[in-house]
């Protein structure tokens, strides 16, 4: 229904502060009626044909929401095919699987879909076609019609030559497995390579259509009102009298539906005025709303007999009472307005007065936790960024401490000098080797696999300065060396345990990290037997307190995983001459 000429029909069904709007604007339309009765009862007809066509154009909207809400689901499920492993693996012309060992795969891609269609009643079959010549489907038995080739089908088709967009078919019987024909929807899209530049396979998921009968069946629209949906050919995707048009017993205007976008028409074919209301899906599909008229006013003698009693004794206090309420009313909205012009200009410390308990004391007192809010995430916003900012900058200004480099350097011409040229090959090739992983594509994260590699280099070279005196461990479960975590975390804390643990030790001492998955985080644990703290010596760690001499300190690397989450970290365990344990918890991501 048009918005503005017809508000006041809309707003009459409300029992709350629109509703005392609505009694304003429809008592104004009340009186009017009074003077030309007869003039004024097509116009109370119009707008109730009018806010029945909104009322359907609604209707229809949530079909259409639900329905492509139901279609778009559907298209998750395909993507939780089409990015399983083994799926893109079996399915690769880079997958050199031999005859004996494609039967593990088959299974697992099969079990997958198995489970997909545990949860689906509505998915009839999910079957991957290989360009390779594989083929796979929910079923560990699959016999394909011999007689129906696949690559004519028109889902392979068209979803192959969209490249990778998901393609929904017209109706159709399914008859590409022997001896089973079913009414389906089919929804395909072509699986892609690793590199997401070359077609590998057809994806396909054949819907039964219960689930889009189930949404159409439910709704009312009068004891004639329907709903049904054509797909961009014309074709009946869902009629509630399908077996009649199918017979040719009942007719429906699909060239007329088709050459109309989104909106309504009226007709008065078919035995009686009905409105169609029509609304285009984003894979092409059209849902159609039908309501008769006849049904939308039906008291017209109560209509017309309401106005003729009630219209005089109406009109005598019309205009004082729309006028008592809607200033009444306005006064709030208008001061509320005035709020909301000095938030766009950037005030955000004005806040609104409105005391009362309706809607409007209720906007009111949303608007002031709407502007507190923004005002608290602006500031948040600005301390993040400046944060972030600073962190940057002092990683790039203190990726390697000055100090460490120098004496590794010094470490270097002192072995050449007495022609230890083995270690000195090894120690330049670890330094160089730091050096590569630290500069590693520039980016903030790093795989696991490489920050180890940076530590362990930093450790060999350590170690060959301190010779006998300096031992380490590393023990990392090969299951997390390829999530991604922020770069050069590790070698603070183990730069810690050696100049504040093992150096000041007498014996030799040993530097262990360990990183472990738990649940759906990783678990890094660096632990030294040197000699320890004492508890204010903890107290003051605990507080992470940024040394300018000692790399990106513990400070810059508890802020820098903090950024990622509240609860990730840093956390410290010591004793007096026992050693030292320090917990890095951070999530897992790709």
């Amino acid at each position: 229904m048009r918005q503005g000429r017809n508000v006041g029909f809309d707003l009459f069904k409300f029992k709350s502060i629109q509703s005392s709007i609505s009694v304003a604007f429809s008592c104004l339309i009340l009186f009017s009626i009074a003077i030309t009765s007869v003039i004024s009862y097509f116009l109370s007809a119009n707008a109730v044909e009018e806010n029945s066509e909104h009322y359907i154009k609604e209707i229809i909207q949530q079909v259409n929401v639900n329905i492509q809400s139901y279609i778009t689901n559907m298209e998750h499920i395909g993507m939780l095919a089409l990015t399983n492993k083994d799926v893109k693996y079996y399915f690769s012309d880079t997958g050199f699987i031999s005859e004996a060992a494609r039967r593990p795969y088959e299974k697992r891609i099969s079990d997958l879909f198995q489970s997909i269609l545990i949860s689906r009643k509505d998915i009839a079959s999910i079957m991957v076609f290989g360009y390779n010549g594989r083929f796979v489907s929910d079923r560990r038995i699959t016999s394909l019609n011999p007689n129906a080739r696949i690559e004519e089908q028109p889902w392979y088709k068209n979803a192959k030559k969209e490249g990778g967009k998901s393609i929904i078919s017209s109706p159709h019987v399914q008859n590409i497995i022997q001896n089973e024909y079913r009414w389906v929807v089919s929804l395909s899209q072509e699986l892609k390579s690793l590199d997401g530049m070359t077609g590998e396979g057809i994806f396909l998921v054949d819907l039964n259509l219960s689930v889009i009968n189930e949404i159409c069946s439910r709704i009312n629209m009068g004891n004639k009102g329907y709903v049904f949906i054509i797909d961009k050919d014309g074709n009946i995707v869902y009629h509630p009298q399908q077996k009649l048009i199918n017979s040719n017993l009942k007719t429906e205007l699909i060239d007329k539906v088709k050459n109309e976008t989104s909106g309504s028409f009226m007709t008065d074919e078919g035995g009686g005025k009905r409105i169609y209301t029509i609304q285009e899906t984003h894979f092409g599909w059209r849902i159609v709303g039908v309501a008769h008229t006849g049904e939308l006013i039906s008291n017209r003698y109560q209509i017309r007999l309401s106005y003729i009693l009630w219209s005089l004794l109406a009109l005598a206090i019309a205009l004082h009472l729309s006028f008592f309420i809607s200033r009444r009313l306005s006064q709030p909205i208008k001061l509320l307005q005035g709020k909301m012009k000095q938030v766009e200009k950037g005030d955000f410390d004005i806040r609104s007065e409105i005391d009362s308990q309706n809607e409007i004391g209720q906007l009111g007192r949303a608007f002031n936790i709407m502007v507190g809010r923004i005002k608290d995430l602006m500031n948040q916003i600005i301390q993040n960024e400046e944060f972030k900012r600073k962190s940057e900058w002092q990683l790039l200004q203190s990726q390697i401490n000055p100090h460490f480099l120098y004496n590794t350097l010094d470490s270097i011409i002192w072995m050449a000098e007495r022609k230890k040229h083995e270690e000195v090959v090894l120690m330049t090739s670890s330094l160089a080797k730091l050096f590569r992983a630290i500069i590693y594509k520039n980016n903030e994260t790093v795989p696991v696999r490489v920050e180890l590699e940076h530590i362990t280099n930093y450790l060999l070279i350590q170690k060959m300065r301190y010779k006998d005196k300096l031992d380490f461990q590393i023990d990392v479960d090969p299951s997390i060396l390829d999530y991604q975590i922020p770069k050069i975390i590790l070698q603070p804390i183990v730069e810690n345990a050696i100049y504040h643990g093992i150096k000041k030790k007498l014996e030799s001492g040993t530097v262990k990290i360990t990183g472990m998955e738990q649940g759906e985080n990783i678990v890094f644990v660096v632990s030294d037997d040197g000699i320890g703290m004492d508890s204010e010596k903890l107290r003051q760690v605990l507080m992470l307190t940024h040394t300018s001499n000692k790399g990106i300190g513990v400070s810059n690397v508890n802020e820098r995983i903090k950024l990622l989450g509240r609860e990730y970290g840093l956390t410290f365990k010591s004793e007096q001459w026992e050693g030292t344990e320090v917990t890095i918890v951070l999530p897992k991501f790709i």
